[in-house]
């Protein structure tokens, strides 16, 4: 009896690492370990404090700069690297380079280190496309969204889990900077050796597609079986399909396949899918505002710290950098979440929604650059965020909409690309010492009125395709009318 039911169980384990659930779970542990960071919020007191004795413009105008270009620099590489390995050791690679980010952050002191640090964080940052490309080779396409909402939500706690913690222990005063940068650390080796345990994939998107054969392969297993069989999931039929033909004659199939779709044929593939992707109107002008707003963004949550520090310095005030952070983030959640339950014709009230909110968040970034109260600048920047998290979800739901998981991955890297690019180009120019050099506060001017710009340009617009359909309407009515008088 003993034997059988270490058999049974034994079946039971082999079963649940070859569905769904067991790739998704150790992917979610390391998605919460790798964002558990109480340091973060307190970023730029750490590296202004007695602990780095930074100042403000060589954190601002020397060392920030240094991960934007880093992330522009090697995200096109990472992506193909990623494509061609198989997703898994980016994953880990992502894992160890967080780890040397953290280590550097903790140790080392100069200007030329923590830029070194940046480099690295840049090198994390764009390894985040593994991340979500992972769920989509192991994942059957009908759990990917589900898979997928579980990574990001998991992602969410622990950079609210890790804010909160960080809060306490600053308020509280239960551990020092340093104490809480090894801390981070202990969070991020666990992230590491979580990723060592994920499955490899077999597949890819460009790479290492499906072979024809085994594709009309597993459609007649679907066939022959059950339609009870057919809902228990396509992952546990690809491993019987696997077991079948041969792990050694599969590999051979995925070896041969790589070889002969060099990568120059991938960025033709990835061109020629984006042409197709990007001929719809619609999708570009959605398209368009996700890579300006998202420059824009990022370029504010980047150097927010230090406009706190300018409105109330830390040496002088209890921070509450942590408590923001988590607000921020679970309001921003909810709005996202909530948008899911309104009804709205976003085909035509879309881009008076973008110009319009996009005015309000640039009304709260100048809110936030002339005041000197630290609470309402704090509002501000959670307003801000809001705003944001509402209308990228809005723009995440009209693009996908007519798309497949393989396109929609792809309009998702080249509107972060360009969005990247936007920034590089920004940062160069208005924050490098190399290039204006300018102040925080001249800053954030900036980057009010850029989203201002996008607020009236979408807000036209807007008011242009409101106009475009209801005279639509109108004709159409005018053209029933003058049929009936005819008969």
């Amino acid at each position: 009896m003993k034997e059988v039911d270490g058999q049974q169980n034994m079946e039971t384990v082999r079963k649940w690492r070859a569905s769904w659930r067991y790739p998704t779970t150790i992917l979610c542990i390391y998605g919460f370990f790798s964002t558990v960071k109480p340091m973060e919020p307190f970023l730029i007191p750490y590296l202004m404090g007695s602990d780095k004795n930074l100042t403000a413009e060589q954190v601002n105008n020397q060392v920030f700069p240094v991960w934007t270009y880093s992330y522009l620099s090697v995200l096109v590489p990472v992506f193909l690297l990623t494509d061609w390995l198989r997703y898994k050791p980016v994953v880990v690679f992502q894992g160890a380079a967080l780890f040397i980010t953290t280590t550097m952050l903790r140790w080392l002191t100069s200007v030329p280190a923590m830029q070194a640090m940046q480099f690295f964080y840049g090198v994390v940052t764009a390894s985040e496309v593994a991340y979500f490309s992972y769920i989509y080779s192991v994942v059957d396409l009908k759990k990917y969204r589900k898979a997928t909402s579980y990574c990001r939500s998991v992602q969410l706690l622990g950079y609210t889990v890790g804010s909160v913690l960080g809060q306490l222990l600053v308020s509280f005063d239960l551990m020092s900077y340093n104490n809480m940068m090894v801390l981070t650390l202990g969070f991020t080796s666990i992230a590491l050796l979580t990723s060592i345990f994920l499955p490899m994939p077999r597949r890819s998107m460009f790479f290492h597609r499906k072979h024809p054969g085994q594709k009309a392969e597993e459609a007649a297993e679907c066939t022959m079986a059950s339609p009870g069989e057919v809902k228990g999931g396509n992952m546990e039929k690809r491993g019987q399909i696997e077991e079948k033909t041969g792990k050694d004659d599969t590999e051979d199939l995925e070896r041969e396949s790589a070889v002969a779709q060099t990568c120059g044929k991938v960025l033709l593939q990835v061109w020629r899918d984006s042409r197709q992707c990007y001929s719809s109107r619609q999708l570009l002008y959605w398209s368009v505002w996700w890579a300006v707003a998202t420059c824009g963004y990022n370029q504010t949550v980047n150097y927010v710290q230090v406009l706190w520090e300018h409105v109330q310095p830390s040496q002088n005030f209890t921070i509450y950098n942590g408590a923001v952070e988590a607000v921020s983030n679970l309001m921003g959640a909810a709005t996202a979440y909530g948008i899911g339950f309104t009804e709205v014709r976003w085909e035509q009230w879309g881009e008076l929604t973008l110009g319009g909110f996009s005015g309000l968040g640039s009304a709260a970034l100048f809110l936030m650059t002339f005041t000197s109260n630290i609470w309402i600048c704090y509002t501000g920047y959670v307003a801000f965020k809001c705003l944001y998290m509402l209308l990228i979800t809005i723009a995440m739901y009209q693009i996908a909409a007519d798309l497949t998981m393989e396109r929609y991955a792809l309009v998702f890297g080249v509107n972060n690309f360009g969005a990247l690019v936007l920034q590089t180009i920004i940062t160069s120019v208005v924050v490098d010492s190399r290039g204006l050099g300018l102040g925080i506060i001249s800053q954030f001017t900036i980057y009010a009125s850029y989203f201002s710009v996008i607020a009236a340009v979408f807000s036209l617009r807007g008011l242009y395709t409101i106009w475009r359909v209801q005279r639509s309407k109108d004709s159409k009515k005018l053209q029933i009318t003058d049929c009936i008088h005819h008969k």
